[in-house]
């Protein structure tokens, strides 16, 4: 369909000429583009053909690129950056279930999520239920609380109710405990903890002690989606993350996610191009005792960087054994990791490094990190490392001064993610406030050249909202407002903003394509809300993107963009938390207050989904806003 418009005129000297060669696909223009490349770190233009940048620098520079069906979008003096990556997210099993969620995600006060519930519960069919699943501490509610068992069974009598709370605990309601067999017989599983009353039966707690097996191994009897709904569900929590300027993932794999099975939607959603979120995954053995048979069984299927741009191997994690695992619930002590794990551990490593695998590995504490990095160094000695294969470590809330250097030396990197956003106040509890301050050590990792990148560790216990963490990188503040870390442990908005595109796209060595506007490099980039390097800090969670591009594709568009992006299907089943309550709650940035906010929240009411709905049943909501194109639009 071809749409033209009335005033598509000149603007800022662009005009469309006849006859040009190679016009560009794409440009956006009068914006305030932060490139990330060092020989031209501003520009108010990019113009992107074939998927990839061709041009960026001033209206001038992009002229000659301008043809009859290049699409030429205004960025109307707004920050233009490049494409967000998360460089620990488990997206794939994420988007299987994102639609039968109902995401707390924002929720300021356990009021309203309770609310929510109560909603939601009364529109979910008998057989299914009501599942919060991440993204939430109690410290975001105004009540500083978690929802009660009670309350959970005020809200949802007959409908079963799951709520995790981060790696610590799950809470249920009477009809779920039901639905998932616990009764006064069900022996407490290894690692994990069924509270119980007095008189022996289940309360509706349910405790990861620490290992969080018990919380998930709950999920997993929660009925699933099935066949067309899964790609559905996988296109809209893609939407969703481009709704925050995500334009590529790592997906770190997980527990109940086996390959090949849990990948066949992204891999189907691929082959369809379909995708809106370029993803690098890695295989993580599910078996305890399989896991060398399983590794040994993938080197023969697959290798690292096979794929394409849009969906490729990055390696093997983030366990690799399960002996090897420190679980992270912080309200417990620190697990004892079993004597002589390093045995099973030592073969699986050796495995991936001589057939040419990289690894990444979850390891919350120093005392794992060591361990590890001894079998490493065991393995240094005979010229596996550093032997040109891309590894990390995960998490390193703990990690020591000595083993940062030995990760130097051994040609490691480290990905970070905001757990402590969501897990801080536990930490501090524990630990005091004088560990919290370097965990992680963020300073002391990048001050020793380290690869460091960024990511949430979505979707089980933080937010997949990447400003929540770039926030929590530059301020030093949690979810709860509870400053932890000192200024000299916290950086720059830049270089929070390189750890979160080209840091994350050197772990999956793809820094030569992704990461930065420039010539050459993917077509990847938002257009955001507001200004990332000028906002008040408070006001950098509340950054959302207005128009996010990928390949030189529009996947997301908002505001005067609103309608420009690929049409989506509607979310299926119709009940769907989402389809509802959308994702992520916004709330009204901290720096606006009194009489303003006022105004903006009876804004944000009047254009409710419900108004919307109002005004395109009488064809006032099907104009697109026809300043926001200077030519054609092909779509």
């Amino acid at each position: 369909m071809e749409i033209s418009f009335m005033n598509a005129m000149p603007v800022g000297g662009l005009t469309a000429l006849d006859g040009v060669e190679e016009p560009a696909d794409l440009i956006v223009r009068n914006g305030k583009v932060f490139t990330g490349d060092a020989g031209r770190p501003q520009a108010r233009a990019v113009a992107i053909r074939d998927g990839k940048v061709v041009a960026v620098g001033d209206d001038a520079d992009v002229a000659a690129l301008v043809g009859r069906r290049t699409k030429v979008v205004d960025a109307v003096g707004r920050r233009v950056i490049p494409g967000l990556n998360d460089s620990h997210v488990h997206v794939i099993r994420g988007g299987l279930s994102y639609v039968l969620e109902l995401r707390w995600d924002g929720v300021p006060s356990l009021h309203q999520a309770l609310g929510m519930l109560r909603e939601q519960a009364a529109r979910t069919p008998k057989g299914q239920w009501v599942r919060v699943v991440g993204g939430w501490t109690g410290e975001q509610f105004a009540e500083r609380r978690l929802p009660t068992v009670a309350e959970l069974n005020a809200a949802a009598p007959d409908t079963p109710v799951f709520v995790l709370h981060l790696y610590q605990s799950a809470i249920l309601n009477r009809a779920a405990l039901q639905a998932a067999g616990f009764t006064r017989d069900t022996p407490d599983p290894k690692g994990g903890q069924i509270v119980r009353g007095r008189d022996g039966e289940p309360t509706g707690m349910l405790l990861a002690a620490p290992s969080a097996l018990i919380l998930y191994s709950t999920l997993a009897k929660a009925p699933t989606l099935q066949g067309e709904d899964k790609k559905t569900s996988t296109k809209h929590f893609l939407r969703e993350l481009n709704r925050f300027g995500l334009t590529s993932a790592v997906d770190a794999a997980g527990g109940f996610q086996n390959f090949p099975d849990n990948y066949d939607t992204v891999i189907e959603l691929a082959k369809q191009k379909a995708l809106t979120v370029r993803i690098a995954y890695h295989l993580f053995p599910q078996t305890p005792g399989q896991e060398i048979d399983d590794l040994r069984r993938w080197i023969g299927m697959v290798r690292p960087g096979e794929g394409d741009e849009w969906l490729r191997l990055n390696g093997a994690g983030e366990n690799l054994t399960w002996s090897a695992a420190d679980f992270e619930n912080f309200s417990e002590p620190r697990p004892e990791l079993v004597a002589r794990y390093e045995d099973e551990f030592e073969k699986a490593v050796r495995l991936l490094l001589e057939n040419g695998w990289g690894f990444r590995l979850h390891a919350t504490y120093d005392e794992t990190i060591r361990r590890d990095l001894a079998v490493f160094e065991k393995l240094a000695a005979e010229g596996l490392f550093p032997a040109g294969n891309r590894w990390l470590f995960d998490h390193a809330e703990t990690v020591s001064a000595d083993s940062l250097d030995r990760i130097a030396t051994l040609g490691g990197a480290v990905s970070i993610q905001n757990r402590m956003s969501f897990q801080g106040k536990a930490f501090v509890d524990r630990y005091g406030l004088a560990a919290a301050a370097e965990a992680p050590p963020i300073r002391a990792m990048l001050e020793r050249g380290l690869v460091v990148g960024a990511g949430t560790d979505a979707t089980r216990v933080s937010s997949y909202n990447p400003w929540v963490a770039l926030h929590w990188l530059v301020s030093g503040r949690i979810v709860g407002d509870l400053t932890i870390y000192p200024p000299e442990n916290r950086v720059s908005r830049e270089t929070a903003l390189t750890m979160y595109t080209r840091n994350g796209a050197k772990l999956t060595g793809e820094d030569d394509v992704k990461g930065v506007l420039a010539p050459g490099f993917y077509g990847d980039l938002a257009v955001l809300s507001d200004d990332y390097f000028a906002v008040p800090v408070a006001d950098i969670p509340h950054i959302e993107s207005v128009l996010t591009v990928v390949g030189g594709r529009i996947v997301y568009a908002a505001d005067e963009y609103e309608g420009l992006d690929e049409a989506l299907e509607p979310i299926s089943p119709a009940w769907s938390p989402v389809a509802h309550f959308g994702g992520y709650q916004a709330t009204v940035k901290p720096s606006i207050s009194g009489a303003r906010q006022a105004e903006l929240l009876g804004q944000a009411v009047a254009e409710s989904k419900q108004h919307r709905q109002w005004r395109a049943q009488r064809g006032r909501a099907s104009e697109i806003p026809a300043d926001v194109f200077d030519t054609d639009l092909v779509c």
